[in-house]
């Protein structure tokens, strides 16, 4: 097993050698606006995860996500020219949900934000079921009932 700290290091070493290669373009049309996100690199440095988003419609993401794995072994080879690694890991090509997980975490903060409100205003107009202050306090005598009790002892 290889050290973490070179397997991350290759993993930002190619992160950054696949970017610059989609920014130049790749021939293939379906290919849209693609943004690498990660790369995560196996502790024996045989595999590579690509992890990335595409700027558009499912179509799109779709196109963009079968372009990308017919250019894998141009990327591969790619890659193989600009590391100094003995063996060339292998690619894979991962669709990030990162904007799906950020729009779900939204609307689930929507939600929450409308529930609060809901129970603010249901709070505003609660009244108590019985007493406001329901704990029995000591009782405050008056001269003639303290006179009766003393009396009476």
């Amino acid at each position: 097993m290889a050290d973490p700290q070179r397997a991350r290091k290759l993993a930002d070493r190619i992160k950054e050698i696949v970017a610059r290669r989609l920014d130049k373009g790749l021939r293939d049309p379906r290919l849209g606006f693609v943004t690498i996100t990660d790369v995560r690199v196996t502790g024996d440095l045989q595999h590579a995860s690509i992890f990335y988003t595409v700027y558009g419609t499912d179509e799109e993401r779709r196109d963009s996500a079968l372009a990308l794995k017919a250019a894998t072994g141009m990327l591969r080879s790619e890659v193989g020219r600009n590391i100094t690694a003995r063996l060339t890991p292998t690619l894979e090509f991962i669709a990030d949900a990162i904007p799906e997980n950020a729009q779900h975490i939204e609307e689930l903060l929507r939600e929450a934000r409308e529930r609060d409100a809901e129970t603010s205003a249901v709070a505003a107009s609660a009244q108590y079921a019985g007493d406001a202050d329901p704990y029995v306090k000591p009782r405050d005598l008056d001269e003639d009932e303290f006179d009766e009790e003393s009396a009476a002892r």
